[in-house]
């Protein structure tokens, strides 16, 4: 896990596009960059601040909730080639 922590990929910057589903207010910027070595808590905590909502179902691809302890990189690097291999 040190080496994986000092490599470039690790620590570089993801950029997370936000879709509102629902009754969900739709955010005004809904692109954002964040560290890889980032928990998912902190995008949930972001989006409670900017929604003014206690409760928040968030999901990625619209199919699965991570586990708020989940790095970004890793969600990034696990469902991206799934997005573009399955989307037109």
């Amino acid at each position: 896990m040190a080496a994986e922590s000092q490599s470039p990929s690790f620590a570089r910057k993801v950029v997370v596009h936000l879709r509102a589903t629902g009754d969900a207010p739709i955010l005004k910027q809904a692109k954002f960059k964040i560290l890889g070595t980032e928990k998912f808590a902190k995008v949930i905590d972001f989006l409670r601040r900017q929604l003014h909502r206690e409760t928040l179902f968030v999901y990625v691809n619209s199919s699965f909730a991570p586990n708020p302890d989940e790095l970004v990189i890793d969600l990034y690097n696990d469902f991206l080639p799934y997005y573009f291999q399955f989307q037109n």
